[in-house]
C-alpha cells in the first residue's frame, strides 16, 4: 500500500506525524513524506520512510496573508506534482490548510481515500474556507482532531476522532522534575514552543517584571513577535525574563527538569481559545503545574483535572495569585491528578491508534483482493 503523508512545516515542528508514521511502519506500508522547510535551517532527522519530498521556500509564520498566498500556491503546485506521479492508495494530510489547498484533488480523486488531521483553527472565520473544511471532513475516510474543543465548529460526523498530542517516548523521563526540590524561590515559569501573541506576553512580563519571586524563561523560535518581546525586555531593563532561542525536541527534558510552572497562556482568540497545545501534555507527563488563560478550553481542562490554574494577566494581583497557587499545592494530590489525567488521555490516544490500524488493515486487505 502506497501512502503519502503531507506536512505543512519542517519536521521538527510536526511531532504529531509519528502518530501516523509508526502505524504505517507496522503495516509495512510504502510511505512517502512531504514537508515544507520554511526557514532553510537544520532540521531533525526524518523518520524512516521510503521517500522524502522537501518543499524548500522561506516563509515566516508572522507574514501577512498577501505574502503567504504566492508561497501557498507554490506549495500546492509542488504537492500536486508529487500526488500526480505517485499513484498513492491513501493520503494523510497533517493540517487543514494544505488540505484546503489540495481540496479539489482530494475530494475528486481521493474521495474517502484520505485522512485529515485537523491541527488548528486557522481561517474558518472565512465562510468559503469553513465550507471547504466541512466538505473535506465529509469526504475523508477519517478525520482526527487535536482538541475536543474544535468539534463545536465542525460538522457532526462519526468520522471525527480525537488524537492527543502525546509524545510517548517522553514517558521514560516522567520523573525528571518530580524527583527534584519543589520549594524554589524564585519560581521558574517557563514557555517552550513558537513565541507569539505579543500582547498577552507583554502583560505577563509586566506583571512579573523584576519581581524577586519569579523568573520567566522563553525557549523557541523568535520570529517577529519573539524579537519584539526580547526588545521590550531589554528596553525596560527587566532582569528576570530570559530568552534562550530555538531548541530541538530532545532538549525539552532538560529544561522541564528545571521548571516550576509551565507557561501555557495564549490569547483567547478564534485560533487558540479551543486548542490543546503540546505543552498541556508535557505538563502532565513531567508533573509540572501549568498556568492557562481564563476562559480557554485548555484552562477548563487544567482546572477540572486539578493539574493547573486559570488566570487572566489583565486582572489585579496576577503575580500574587500565581505565587499563592503554587505555595498551596498539595504535591501528592497533584501527582495523582497528573497520573489520572494522563491515563485517561493515553486510553483515548490508544483508541485512536486502534481506529487508524483498522483503517490501514482494511485498505491493505482490499488492495490484496484486487
Amino acid at each position: 500500500m502506497k501512502v503519502l503523508v503531507i506536512g505543512f512545516t519542517k519536521l521538527a515542528y510536526m511531532p504529531y506525524m509519528n502518530f501516523y508514521t509508526e502505524q504505517l511502519k507496522k503495516m509495512n506500508s510504502n510511505t512517502s513524506l512531504l514537508y515544507w522547510d520554511r526557514d532553510l535551517k537544520p532540521d531533525i532527522e526524518a523518520p524512516i520512510v521510503n521517500q522524502l519530498y522537501c518543499f524548500k521556500k522561506s516563509m515566516s509564520d508572522s507574514d501577512s496573508m498577501i505574502k503567504k498566498i504566492p508561497n501557498f500556491i507554490s506549495f500546492r503546485r509542488f504537492a500536486k506534482k508529487v500526488i500526480t506521479k505517485g499513484d498513492f492508495d491513501l493520503i494523510i494530510v497533517l493540517h487543514s490548510t494544505p488540505a484546503v489547498l489540495l481540496s479539489d484533488i482530494l475530494n475528486r480523486k481521493f474521495n474517502e481515500k484520505y485522512i485529515l488531521d485537523y491541527r488548528d483553527f486557522t481561517y474558518e472565520n472565512i465562510g468559503v474556507y469553513k465550507k471547504i473544511v466541512h466538505q473535506l471532513i465529509n469526504h475523508s475516510r477519517l478525520t482526527f482532531v487535536s482538541s475536543r474543543g474544535f468539534q463545536k465548529y465542525l460538522p457532526d460526523s462519526d468520522k471525527i476522532h480525537v488524537s492527543h498530542n502525546l509524545l510517548l517516548h517522553s514517558y521514560a523521563d516522567r520523573n525528571c522534575r518530580k524527583t527534584l526540590p519543589r520549594n524554589n524561590v524564585p519560581l521558574r515559569i517557563r514557555f517552550w514552543g513558537l513565541i507569539r501573541h505579543v500582547e498577552i506576553n507583554m502583560k505577563i512580563i509586566d506583571n512579573l517584571a523584576n519581581d524577586s519571586r519569579f523568573e520567566l524563561h522563553y525557549h523557541g523560535r523568535e520570529q517577529e513577535p519573539g524579537r519584539l518581546l526580547r526588545q521590550y525586555v531589554q528596553a525596560n531593563e527587566i532582569n528576570n525574563v530570559y530568552f534562550h532561542g530555538e531548541y530541538i525536541p530532545i532538549d525539552r527534558v532538560d529544561f522541564a527538569s528545571t521548571t516550576d510552572i509551565l507557561h501555557n497562556l495564549y490569547e483567547n482568540d478564534t485560533k487558540t481559545t479551543y486548542a490543546m497545545g503540546n505543552k498541556f501534555y508535557d505538563g502532565l507527563t513531567f508533573y509540572i503545574p501549568q498556568l492557562c488563560n481564563k476562559g480557554s478550553f485548555m484552562g477548563e481542562e487544567a482546572m477540572s483535572s486539578g493539574i493547573g490554574v486559570m488566570l487572566d494577566p489583565s486582572e489585579n494581583n496576577f503575580s500574587d495569585k500565581i505565587f499563592e497557587y503554587y505555595q498551596k499545592l498539595d504535591w501528592d494530590e497533584f501527582t495523582k491528578n497528573c497520573d489520572e489525567a494522563l491515563s485517561r488521555i493515553t486510553k483515548e490516544y490508544n483508541n485512536g491508534i486502534d481506529v487508524l490500524q483498522e483503517l490501514l488493515f482494511c485498505e491493505k486487505e482490499s488492495l490484496i483482493k484486487q
